[in-house]
């Protein structure tokens, strides 16, 4: 009797889904209040250096994301095709994060490295060249563009104030040296952010263009850090992996 009250009054009906929801919510909410860190700490993981995050911006704007996920699960399928699975602690300074579950094309997660510089721009240029059965689209323009970094400061504190560790007193500088070294805390000082950029995209030339700085540059220089941070080497190999 009390079901049928229940299911013919959409009112009720409705204060009480929201009423089981907010209980369900607060069991799983409230206990991280109390948890002193909810992502572990691994060794290696630092924030992108200015290239590497304006590559990631693009690769959000172009929506790249819509189509590979960056997200291996602890199943056996996926570290065989992929790697190790995805840590937490691996996507802390994502803004967003780019996990998910869509995959039209295959993770990303662990890419870095896996193919050469001149590979990534040829497959952004024209997929199919590389990858006989690709359905992604061509994205030319990526290699036409040059990279506008004018505003690269303003996007550094704008990540600096939810958290991502880039300095800008050098009290922070300091800090910064300590935890990441010298030559990583000289790329995450705000104040030196164009210079930090322009430096790395000299040194590796990931584009092919020493001549000039294109938004192919920054996808790619994101692209190849993918998955190179953790030394895996760390963990058990298996199914799942623990530290050992």
């Amino acid at each position: 009797m009390r079901h049928e009250q229940i299911e013919t009054n959409s009112g009720l009906m409705i204060v009480l889904i929201l009423v089981v929801i907010s209980i369900g919510g607060l069991v799983e909410i409230v206990p991280l209040f109390y948890i002193s860190e909810t992502v572990e700490k691994v060794e290696g993981v630092r924030p992108y250096t200015p290239l590497e995050q304006r590559g990631r911006d693009i690769y959000v704007r172009e929506g790249c994301y819509a189509c590979h996920s960056q997200q291996i699960r602890p199943f056996r399928d996926e570290w065989l095709r992929y790697g190790h699975y995805s840590l937490a602690a691996e996507s802390q300074y994502d803004h967003p994060f780019q996990w998910g579950s869509k995959r039209t094309g295959p993770d990303l997660a662990r890419v870095g490295g896996k193919y050469s510089n001149q590979w990534h721009v040829q497959h952004m240029i024209a997929p199919r060249s590389v990858v006989p059965q690709s359905i992604m689209p061509n994205y030319p323009w990526l290699l036409e563009r040059d990279l506008d970094y004018s505003d690269m400061e303003t996007r550094m504190r704008a990540l600096r104030r939810v958290g991502v560790p880039y300095s800008l007193t050098q009290e922070e500088y300091d800090a910064n040296v300590a935890r990441f070294g010298p030559a990583l805390a000289d790329q995450f000082d705000i104040n030196q952010a164009r210079e930090s950029l322009l430096k790395q995209a000299r040194d590796n030339n990931f584009d092919g263009l020493p001549d000039r700085i294109t938004e192919m540059e920054a996808l790619v220089a994101y692209l190849q850090m993918l998955g190179t941070l953790v030394d895996f080497s760390q963990y058990e190999e298996g199914y799942f992996g623990r530290f050992r």
